[in-house]
């Protein structure tokens, strides 16, 4: 916990950002929902080979987000690794599609647009993409604002617009839709294919935008977290060897050693390991086993089931042509069972992190806060969130924390974050107004005297 808080206190300032392993990127969103936020909303939801287009009604009566409609978009291969405008392109003609069944081609509307890849962002609706990860690699991107570049293919277009567009971090998404339903929500978490977190920070310590007064939403990017070596005392053999045919050796080392894209690799060289070892299968591999990707992260959570895991174990070995007995089945248990149990402890630390920090920052002896979280990963594992859960309540003592699991986060929360900046700019419109008036009031009374 100290090697992140001290890494997280580097990503906040002012220059030492970009040596930081851990980003703590500004979101410019400045405030949770309250209850207040009405209208339609687009939202768009592009981190994987699909994307989603989505129209969400907020209703302010009701205190409730509708998904009045959604469409799912596939992203073909050819196209993630083309160029960026030929992407862009394909999501504005996915826009229009969409736009066209719902019958609002005629309606400019709000857009929430959720963009799970690092970026670096520089208002609510200017984002620079840092890198593509995930399998994407379109050239013209990288360095580019993602915002101007989805703008400019809707005006190639032209037959439909947009309003106002707010840039959105999946972790961000999932922060704002637990928020509405539940207003002490000021943390996001992510723990599927990868992982990730946000949080509320307070605006004096953030030295990359100016002011000091209320709070903002930052992006950890906590999956680079030991990207620097900090972590080296904790990684085993079969981290470095998943680190090292990764697809992006020396990055996201946090990442690799807890998500579900790397889980069930670290698992199948742990078993290869073990029966070289003569410790499994008397010492007998097969050609599944000894096949990088064989080992699924979902056998981990099939494994792992209380009443059925058994069964799936032998199942699961069978079908990876392995010869086994009794022992073998309940070993392959005891290493999945490390495996996750590890992943949701480092998940726990990190988090305890985060909480720790927002009571110190406010000076309280006690927090009451919520945690928002999404992914297949804490979703789906029968063990993880009750394991995570008990760890992050015992490392941080003095705060008093609830779990919150995200309904559609990544879309409902991309129109919420529309829809909360629209809240604070008609305020900030309304108060201006106000003084405004009240400075024609204190001339006319000057006048009169």
């Amino acid at each position: 916990m100290s090697l992140l808080k001290k890494d997280v206190n580097r990503g906040l300032g002012k220059h030492s950002h970009h040596r930081a392993p851990v980003k703590m990127l500004p979101t410019f969103v400045r405030a949770t929902p309250d209850g207040t936020e009405k209208g339609d909303f687009l939202a768009l939801d592009l981190g994987g080979t699909n994307f989603r287009v989505l129209h969400v009604r907020v209703l302010e009566e009701e205190q409730k987000m509708v998904k009045m409609d959604s469409q799912i978009c596939a992203i073909p291969q050819e196209i993630m690794t083309g160029t960026g405008e030929q992407l862009f392109d394909h999501i504005a003609a996915c826009l229009a599609e969409f736009l066209d069944s719902q019958n609002l081609k005629g309606h400019t509307l709000p857009l929430g647009f959720t963009f799970s890849f690092p970026c670096e962002q520089k208002e609510i609706d200017k984002s620079i993409l840092i890198r593509w990860t995930k399998g994407f690699n379109c050239s013209g991107v990288e360095g580019e604002d993602v915002v101007k570049l989805l703008r400019e293919a809707i005006h190639r277009r032209g037959d439909y617009d947009i309003g106002s567009v707010a840039m959105v971090n999946d972790t961000v998404g999932t922060m704002m839709s637990c928020g509405y339903r539940d207003q002490s929500c000021e943390i996001g978490m992510i723990i599927g294919t990868g992982t990730n977190a946000c949080y509320m920070e307070e605006m004096k310590n953030v030295k990359r935008v100016e002011g000091e007064d209320g709070r903002m939403c930052i992006n950890t990017e906590w999956g680079g977290f030991g990207d620097d070596g900090s972590l080296k005392h904790i990684l085993t053999e079969f981290d470095v060897e998943v680190d090292k045919t990764s697809i992006n050796p020396g990055v996201h080392t946090f990442e690799k050693m807890i998500s579900g894209m790397y889980l069930g690799e670290i698992a199948r060289l742990l078993l290869v390991k073990l029966t070289k070892d003569q410790l499994l299968f008397k010492g007998k591999t097969s050609e599944a086993l000894l096949t990088p990707g064989s080992f699924e992260t979902r056998f981990i959570s099939e494994i792992e089931e209380e009443e059925s895991g058994l069964k799936n174990t032998e199942t699961i070995l069978t079908q990876l042509g392995l010869t086994w007995d009794s022992v073998d089945v309940r070993v392959v248990r005891v290493v999945c069972d490390t495996i996750s149990s590890r992943s949701a402890r480092l998940c726990a630390a990190a988090l305890a992190t985060l909480v720790n920090r927002i009571r110190v920052n406010r000076g309280r002896g006690h927090l009451k806060t919520t945690v928002g979280v999404d992914g297949t990963v804490y979703r789906k594992h029968p063990n993880f969130s009750e394991e995570l859960q008990t760890w992050v309540r015992r490392l941080s003592p003095d705060c008093d924390i609830s779990f919150l699991v995200s309904e559609d986060g990544s879309g409902k929360g991309a129109a919420m974050v529309t829809a909360v900046a629209q809240r604070i700019a008609l305020q900030s419109r309304l108060l201006e107004d106000s003084d405004g008036e009240d400075e024609e009031e204190e001339e006319e009374d000057e006048e009169d005297n």
